[in-house]
């Protein structure tokens, strides 16, 4: 079970110490690149690993099996709407802060901007790993392993989105990669409270599937794939995207 919590973590160390090797500004198409591929991995895995199996946990409704999907991808988008508003963050390629106004320098609304992202996947392997501990039918504990590879292989991608602007912003390599690391923290302590109110949480399973699954669309839909399509036009992003999709697709059917 270890594992399945560490692995996004890691995930984001190996991606933040690219800024140790590498030159300091991140060129356009690769930005673009491991933007689109994140987000194809993101929805991908909210769809195999979150939804599908939140319908399957619903089955018994018959013909109103949808409302907890329903129900908790709408939920989801909203926390992450209310988050989005309330906690003052700066996107890649940005000048104009969002959330509520601070006096926090650019650099750590740039580190808030990408934590902002982890919430919601710390919270999809915390769901799905207490769906595996509990012994849902459902939920698999390869299935939990599964999700918890793709979250680690997307952010890889992301610890290098954000360490490397952080380098370009004037910190030093050392303090980029803390920052870019620190970004990640939040992902394994979303899922170790997920699982430790299992309990309480069970019943509510198949709500909180798709919370955490809508959760990462707003993620995707908000910011990662703009991200993605700002500037020159390319199809860069677009065929990175079906790479991350079809990668975690691969992932939790073989695995799953």
């Amino acid at each position: 079970m270890i594992q399945i919590i560490i692995a996004p973590f890691v995930g984001t160390l190996l991606g933040a110490s690219f800024v140790l090797l590498a030159r300091e500004q991140m060129s356009g198409i690769l930005q673009k690149s491991l933007l689109g591929f994140a987000s194809g991995v993101m929805v991908a895995a909210s769809i195999w690993s979150l939804i599908i199996p939140s319908l399957e946990m619903s089955a018994d409704m018959g013909s109103a099996a949808w409302i907890p999907a329903a129900v908790g991808i709408a939920a989801g988008m909203l926390f992450l709407l209310l988050l989005d508003n309330l906690i003052p963050h700066l996107h890649i390629n940005s000048s104009e802060p969002e959330g509520v106004k601070t006096h926090l320098g650019r650099s750590s609304m740039l580190v808030l901007a990408v934590t902002l992202h982890n919430i919601p996947e710390g919270m999809a392997v915390g769901v799905v790993a207490a769906g595996a501990l509990a012994g849902d039918v459902s939920i698999t504990m390869t299935g939990a392993m599964a999700l918890s590879m793709g979250m680690a292989i997307q952010n890889i991608p992301e610890g290098a989105i954000i360490s490397l602007p952080l380098r370009a912003e004037g910190n030093s390599r050392r303090r980029s990669f803390l920052y870019g690391a620190m970004s990640g923290i939040v992902e394994p302590a979303a899922a170790v409270v997920t699982i430790l109110l299992i309990d309480q949480m069970l019943p509510l399973m198949p709500y909180l599937l798709a919370f955490a699954a809508g959760a990462m669309l707003y993620v995707v839909v908000e910011e990662l794939i703009p991200e993605a399509q700002q500037g020159h036009h390319s199809n860069v992003g677009t065929i990175a995207f079906a790479v991350g999709f079809i990668v975690m697709m691969i992932l939790d059917v073989a695995l799953g």
